[in-house]
């Protein structure tokens, strides 16, 4: 047993040894620190890029929805004024109270008739192309080369 013990604390007396003098050396925990601090700045620094990062984006977001309110702003003002002229309060008592200058004349006209509302559609279905069709490719051809 103390054979054992004995081997044992030489064991653990040489790592000792060796830990104190070879690896613990004033060179060695110098480069240990300066690895450590490195790691660390590099972490902050990072960290931080991604912070600003990210308050940049939101104070992007936050002027544009400001400039958005802005403008809403400004169109219910404009709305306000154009609600206030006479014009406007003329219009809203002819559309909703049947109200008209005197002088003028009130002409019902009667509902369209079918043929009415069709012409336009029949018309516009016909399209007269004198160009052939070309793809998008042969497109870029003649327009990179003339002579295409």
């Amino acid at each position: 047993m103390s054979k054992i013990k004995t081997k044992i604390r030489t064991v653990v007396r040489r790592l000792d040894y060796k830990t104190r003098h070879d690896f613990l050396t004033i060179e060695n925990v110098v480069l240990i620190l300066a690895i450590v601090l490195c790691l660390t700045w590099t972490y902050q620094s990072i960290a931080a890029m991604s912070r600003n990062w990210e308050l940049s984006e939101r104070l992007t977001a936050e002027r544009k929805n400001l400039e958005l309110i802005t403008i809403e702003v400004e169109t219910a003002e404009l709305a306000n004024e154009y609600y206030k002229t006479n014009e406007y309060q003329e219009l809203v008592a002819r559309r909703n109270l049947d109200k008209k200058l005197s002088g003028e004349n009130m002409v019902v006209m009667p509902e369209n008739s079918e043929a009415a509302k069709n012409k336009h559609k029949e018309e516009s279905k016909v399209v007269v192309s004198d160009e052939p069709d070309y793809t998008n490719f042969e497109k870029w051809m003649m327009y990179l080369f003339p002579n295409y």
